[in-house]
């Protein structure tokens, strides 16, 4: 067991825990940062990318309408390259209650967020897909915001200032010294050996798993697990943020991101964060209530569908209330815990609750009440100080293809879709990232209408012609790469996404002759744990050759079953779910 101290162990690697520990770093203050799996691949990577205006809870919840509507503008100033400025707006349609709209303008006055009404004309000429039938429209200032890139830059920022980052670290258990916690468990998951951290201060910033890691530490903290299923289609549809101008509920929010849009949002209770599994009718339900607003959307093509957990607390004082089922008159304020006054373990905060949008403000608040019981005395400097990167101003949609054109690299192209070039590949691959999947994060491959038809086999190419990781390391990691890809097409295979699906089981499955018993890290985790030695490869790196290789051509799939990832159990999946159907 390998071992090293430092003052504050932060766990938890999503944005709230980047947060903390970008805070903490820039008051001077050592700490190490650890998150069991790569860096926002909890419920900060899983999520529709809003930049709340706060518009969504100006009816019922004033107190995190306003915590959203603060931190919108701090981000924008500090992290613009980050952020795309779409605005957005809540529609009034006939079936909706014009009562709400009523409360709906009143709620965002009281809660400081910019409200316009415009007239349906006028909405619609803003935004032109939108439904004739509107009653009314109310414009608020919601955004787009990239988490993967936000999380780096707060990362970047960290670092410079003397924090250090563990990726691929779980925690496995605590070191107690009386009514303290002493040392940090966690186990290399690359390395496979565990390692001690001896530490003053733990914060628990595990978001939807900060009942897990308490556990872990003996206190109890009870997390109510909202998962939440998006759709992600292949456009963009609207040119800015779109949302239902009623009571929260299924399918009452469009987000443009990047290339596609994003619909929103169930919300369940399960008990498992982990639970990641969409059924295909959750699906059918995001599409049909979207496209009340924007009609179109019935008639196009869902790439994939993924869920993720919400990371809501419940205090002691409700214990006795009732959350099962739907979980969206939970708060989606914040609270920070003191275990020294609640549990009396003198040296561990947790974090709970919140959204991404205020998760500088949530690390602030924190960070304020462990200096105090440290005695620093270093004021929060977080809000001022811009990220590395702003310097580029906000994020533009044309901007990667602005970069490829001034470049002349489209004979460079690694991923078409994402328009990704060889040499970024390079690059980043040289800078240290080997795993397909952190790759993917990174530079978005895979994420466009072929879903990794193509880049994922040219990128482990590079990953291999770079040296980076043995045969049985990088065939393995290419195999979870399409794992994931395939869990997130399960529920969205009919029509052009089912002959997609069929093309790239041709590719993977007939070409490289890729088993189909991996799995990703999410399946991992949810089934119990990750235990990456285990994992099967295909018989050599020469397979990553492609096409004009060794093989004389792609060699069709044996039956649709074998689109099932895991077992071959798809019951069907390939079969058209809906009035979808082609």
């Amino acid at each position: 067991m390998t071992s090293l101290d430092t003052r504050v162990v932060v766990v938890g690697g999503g944005v709230t825990g980047v947060a903390v520990l970008r805070d903490l770093a820039l008051r001077g203050v050592d700490a190490v940062l650890v998150e069991r799996s790569d860096l926002g691949t909890g419920t900060s990577g899983r999520w529709h990318g809003l930049l709340h205006s706060g518009g969504r809870y100006a009816v019922r919840d004033e107190e995190s309408a306003r915590e959203c509507i603060e931190e919108n503008m701090v981000l924008r100033r500090i992290a613009p390259h980050t952020i795309e400025d779409l605005g957005g707006l809540f529609v009034l349609l006939p079936s909706d209650d014009p009562a709400y709209a009523e409360r709906f303008v009143t709620g965002c006055a009281a809660a400081g967020i910019p409200v316009e009404e415009l007239t349906p004309a006028a909405a619609r000429r803003r935004e032109p897909l939108l439904t004739d039938g509107i009653e009314a429209a109310y414009a608020v200032p919601d955004g787009g915001i990239d988490s993967w890139s936000l999380i780096r830059s707060m990362v970047a920022d960290a670092e410079a200032h003397g924090a250090r980052v563990l990726p691929r670290h779980p925690v496995v258990g605590f070191e107690r010294d009386g009514d303290r916690l002493a040392a940090v468990r966690v186990r290399d998951q690359a390395g496979g050996e565990e390692r001690l951290i001896g530490c003053e201060w733990v914060v628990n910033a595990a978001g939807a798993w900060a009942g897990q890691v308490g556990a872990l530490a003996g206190v109890p903290i009870e997390m109510i697990p909202g998962k939440g299923v998006m759709v992600v289609m292949a456009s963009r549809y609207v040119r800015g943020v779109v949302n239902a101008c009623r009571k929260p509920a299924d399918g009452d929010i469009v987000v443009p991101q990047h290339e596609v849009a994003i619909l929103g949002t169930t919300s369940v209770q399960v008990e498992d964060p982990d639970d990641v599994s969409v059924d295909p009718a959750e699906v059918d339900r995001m599409i049909d209530m979207c496209a009340q607003m924007v009609p179109s959307l019935s008639r196009g093509r869902a790439l994939r569908a993924f869920a993720g957990s919400r990371p809501l607390y419940k205090p002691p004082q409700q214990a006795d209330q009732a959350t099962a089922g739907d979980t969206r008159a939970v708060s989606r304020t914040f609270t920070v815990l003191d275990h020294a006054e609640r549990d009396g373990l003198a040296n561990l905060f947790s974090i709970v609750g919140g959204k991404l949008t205020t998760c500088r403000q949530m690390a602030e608040k924190l960070v304020d009440q462990l200096g105090e019981r440290m005695g620093v005395s270093v004021p929060c400097r977080t809000a001022e100080e811009v990220l590395p990167g702003a310097d580029h101003g906000s994020h533009r949609l044309a901007g990667p293809l602005a970069a490829v054109e001034q470049e002349k690299e489209y004979g460079t192209l690694l991923c078409e879709c994402e328009l990704v070039t060889t040499e970024r590949v390079r690059e980043t691959v040289a800078g240290g990232l080997v795993e397909l999947e952190d790759l993917r994060r990174r530079l978005r491959l895979g994420f466009g209408p072929c879903q990794a038809a193509f880049c994922a086999w040219r990128a482990a190419a590079v990953v291999c012609e770079q040296g980076g990781g043995g045969d049985r390391d990088l065939l393995a990691g290419l195999a979870r790469f399409l794992q994931e890809r395939w869990r997130g097409q399960h529920a969205t295979v009919w029509g052009d996404q089912a002959r997609q699906a069929l093309l790239n089981h041709a590719i993977y499955r007939g070409i490289f002759d890729l088993e189909a018993d991996h799995q990703d890290e999410a399946s991992a985790w949810a089934s119990g744990g990750l235990d990456w030695s285990q994992a099967v490869a295909p018989r050599s790196r020469e397979q990553l050759g492609g096409p004009g290789g060794s093989s004389s051509g792609a060699v069709a799939p044996r039956s649709r079953e074998q689109l099932g990832g895991p077992g071959g159990s798809s019951s069907g999946a390939v079969a058209p779910r809906s009035t979808r159907e082609e």
